[in-house]
């Protein structure tokens, strides 16, 4: 299976994430640019183009993420995965209290970090959907 998603397919995943980014969990209808299927794991890392291994992402989440599929987390340069929708809670990875995210475990760490879901942008458009 190539990189193309079928209707059904997109139709799936768009419908699974209720219209919500499954990574910072706003809401396709407070967003001014459009949302993507997201590959979880990118096909440069070898992650497959089937309905496990996709998610709906906004457009802010979904270009930060790139290919991404971890970081390296300091002062101990250990490697931790990014948040997986397919296999992860998200309420035991992060918590948003007055519009920022905190971590509540490495892997939420690591995502807030290479989603940029605290940038001071991220954080006035929350704001700002109040």
């Amino acid at each position: 299976m190539g990189t193309y998603i079928s209707d059904r397919i997109r139709i799936l995943v768009v419908r699974r994430a209720e219209h919500h980014c499954e990574y910072c969990q706003l809401h396709e209808e407070d967003s001014f640019l459009g949302f993507q299927v997201d590959h979880i794991i990118s096909i440069k890392h070898g992650g497959k183009t089937d309905e496990n291994n996709l998610a709906w992402s906004c457009f802010a989440c979904n270009n930060n993420k790139g290919s991404d599929v971890g970081t390296v987390l300091l002062p101990d340069t250990r490697f931790v995965r990014l948040f997986n929708p397919r296999q992860d809670k998200w309420e035991e990875h992060f918590e948003l209290i007055e519009c920022v995210f905190y971590a509540k475990s490495d892997v939420g760490e690591a995502t807030i970090k290479v989603l940029k879901l605290n940038d001071v942008e991220r954080i006035m458009e929350r704001q700002a959907l109040l």
